[in-house]
C-alpha cells in the first residue's frame, strides 16, 4: 500500500500576529479554537500581559488562579472548557513555563502541540521570549504535534494531524520562528522516513527518496549503483550487503551555496543506512530485530539535513554521504573471520557481522578522506549498544578529534535540547583492534570493554588527517515512548544539533 505524506509531514501553517489579541481572535472562527495562555513560577500573574489575554474571552485572572491553581511546571496544562455563546474561544490552555528557559520551553511548547492536535486553530499568546526562547517554543508545538505515519486500510481512521494553523500572538521574530519551523521539519522528516517498514524500504528505495528530496531542494545528487560500487573497489559497502535481495547504494548530495569559493567551509556529512539488521550470521535474537527497521536513521537524518542547508541557504558547503545496505542471512552472506578490502585498499577483519555499521560507514568515511577535500567530517549512527548502555536514551556521546570541535557540537546540542556528551578517543584501547591477518579488525578481538569507544577508534582508522567527529546515536536515535517532544520509533535526534552547528558555523 502506498506510503502516507513520507516526504512531506503533515504540519500546521504559521502566522505571527502582533496586533492586539482581540483583533487576532475576532479574524479566527472560535468554535475549534484553543488559546494558550502561560503560567509563570508562582502560578498565573497578576500583571497586565496575562490578565488583558483572559479578559478578551471574559475571564478574571484572580479566579481563574484561585479556582485552577493552574501548575507553573514546564509542560504542565489546565484545560478551560468555556461555555459557548459571544466568547472568542471555546478552549483556554494554561500552559506552565517552568522556569522559562529554553528547555522548559520545548517542554511547554511540546504540550500545546499535542493538545493542538486535529484543531483547527492553535493560538499561543506569549510575550517576552528571547529568541533562544522564541526557537524552543516553536519547536516544542511543531514536534509535539507531530505523529508518526501508519499504513492503515481504505476504512481505518487516520492518526490525528496537527492544529492547522499556528497562530504565534505576540512580539515574535519572523527569521527566528521560521528557522525554528525548517529545524523541526528536517526532524520529522528524518522520524517518517526512519519508520518506513523494510519489506518498502530497501537501500534502492531509500536512494530514490534521495533522489526525490535532493531534486526539490536544488542538491546536486549522485547514487553508484551495485556495479559501480564494485568498479570502485567500495568492499565495506559491498560485503554487509551482500546476503541481501536488495543490493547495496551509496549516496550523495550536496548543497553548494550561491557565490561559494575555495574558502568557503566544507562540511561532509555521513549517515549509517542500514535499512534493516538481522545481524546477519551472527543474528540477533527475534527481539533484537524488532526495531532494526530504524537502523538507517543516521542516513534520514543526514538527507534530512542536507534539505534543510538549502532551504535555510545556509552560507557553508555540504555534502551528505548516505551508506545503505541491508543486513541479511542468506548463502552469499559475508562472514565472521573474512577480510575485506575496504575503499583506499585498507583490509579488515571481520569479528561479528552484527557490528555491521562500521563497515559501511568505513568505506564512505575513507571516500570522502579521498576525494571530497572537508574541513570536517561528521559521522552519526545508530551504532554501538554501548552508548545506550553508558548513557541511556537522553544524551548521545561524541567523539572528536579536536577539543574546539567537541565543544561546538556539545553547545549545539545544549541550545537544541538534544544532548551530547564528549567521550574519549582512548588511544590505549587501539591494541584491541589489531589484527593477525589484516590491517586491522572491526571489533575489539582482546576484551577491553568500552564497546562504544573502539567502534569510534575503528572509524578513526578510515578519516586520514581530517577534523573529524563521530556521534554514536543508538541510545538516542530510537524512542520507546509517545511523550513529550517523542513519537515511537525514530526519533531524528541529531538533526536540529546539525543545523545549529551548521549555522554558527556560518
Amino acid at each position: 500500500m502506498p506510503a502516507p505524506e513520507l516526504l512531506d509531514p503533515p504540519s500546521s501553517s504559521w502566522s505571527l500576529r502582533p496586533d492586539p489579541l482581540a483583533d487576532v481572535l475576532a479574524d479566527l472562527d472560535p468554535t475549534d479554537l484553543v488559546l494558550a495562555v502561560p503560567v509563570h513560577a508562582g502560578g498565573l500573574p497578576s500583571g497586565e500581559d496575562v490578565a488583558a489575554v483572559l479578559q478578551v474571552v471574559g475571564l478574571d485572572v484572580s479566579e481563574v488562579q484561585a479556582a485552577h491553581e493552574p501548575s507553573s511546571e514546564a509542560g504542565a496544562v489546565t484545560r478551560l472548557q468555556l461555555v459557548p455563546g459571544e466568547r472568542a474561544a471555546r478552549t483556554v490552555l494554561l500552559v506552565g513555563l517552568g522556569d522559562g528557559a529554553p528547555d522548559a520551553l520545548r517542554t511547554a511548547g511540546a504540550a500545546l502541540g499535542r493538545a493542538g492536535r486535529g484543531r483547527t486553530s492553535l493560538v499561543v499568546a506569549v510575550s517576552g521570549l528571547s529568541a533562544e526562547g522564541q526557537a524552543a517554543l516553536v519547536e516544542g508545538i511543531a514536534l509535539g504535534g507531530f505523529t508518526s505515519p501508519r499504513w492503515l486500510g481504505t476504512d481505518a481512521k487516520p492518526a490525528s494531524r496537527p492544529a492547522a494553523e499556528v497562530t504565534l500572538a505576540g512580539e515574535f521574530d519572523e527569521v527566528v520562528c521560521s528557522r525554528a519551523v525548517t529545524r523541526a521539519r528536517a526532524t520529522m522528516l528524518a522520524r517518517n522516513l526512519a519508520v518506513v517498514p523494510s519489506n518498502t524500504k530497501n537501500p534502492a528505495w531509500m536512494a530514490a527518496q534521495a533522489r526525490v528530496v535532493g531534486r526539490r531542494a536544488g542538491l546536486d545528487v549522485k547514487v553508484w549503483s551495485e556495479r559501480e560500487l564494485k568498479a570502485e573497489g567500495f568492499g565495506g559497502i559491498l560485503a554487509v550487503g551482500a546476503g541481501s535481495a536488495t543490493p547495496p547504494r551509496l549516496v550523495q548530495l550536496a548543497h553548494v551555496p550561491a557565490g561559494a569559493t575555495a574558502t568557503t567551509p566544507h562540511v561532509v556529512l555521513v549517515g549509517k543506512g542500514i535499512t534493516f539488521d538481522t545481524g546477519g550470521l551472527d543474528i540477533k535474537p527475534a527481539e533484537g530485530m524488532l526495531a532494526m527497521k530504524t537502523d538507517m536513521s543516521g542516513s534520514a537524518i543526514v538527507l534530512a539535513v542536507l534539505e534543510a542547508c538549502a532551504i535555510l541557504d545556509l552560507p557553508v558547503r555540504v555534502t551528505g554521504l548516505l551508506a545503505l545496505a541491508e543486513n541479511a542471512v542468506s548463502g552469499s552472506a559475508y562472514r565472521p573471520s573474512d577480510v575485506l578490502t575496504m575503499y583506499g585498499g585498507r583490509t579488515v577483519e571481520i569479528g561479528n557481522t552484527d557490528a555491521e555499521g562500521r563497515i559501511v560507514m568505513a568505506d564512505a568515511l575513507a571516500y570522502a578522506d579521498a576525494h571530497l577535500e572537508p574541513d570536517v567530517l561528521l559521522d552519526i549512527a545508530t551504532l554501538t549498544g554501548a552508548a545506550r548502555v553508558a548513557l541511556g536514551r537522553s544524551m548521545a556521546p561524541v567523539y572528536a578529534t579536536d577539543d574546539a570541535l567537541s565543544d561546538a557540537l556539545v553547545a549545539a546540542g545544549r541550545a537544541t535540547g538534544e544532548l551530547l556528551w564528549p567521550f574519549p578517543l582512548v588511544d590505549d584501547y587501539r591494541f584491541a583492534l589489531d589484527s593477525e591477518v589484516a590491517d586491522v579488525n572491526h571489533i575489539a578481538g582482546t576484551p577491553v570493554g568500552a564497546g562504544s569507544i573502539t567502534a569510534a577508534l575503528f572509524l578513526r582508522e578510515f578519516v586520514g588527517e581530517r577534523r573529524w567527529a563521530h556521534l554514536d546515536i543508538a541510545g538516542v536515535g530510537r524512542s520507546d515512548v509517545d511523550r513529550g517532544l517523542l513519537t515511537k520509533g525514530g526519533t531524528g535526534f541529531g538533526a536540529r544539533l546539525l543545523l545549529t552547528w551548521l549555522e554558527e558555523m556560518s
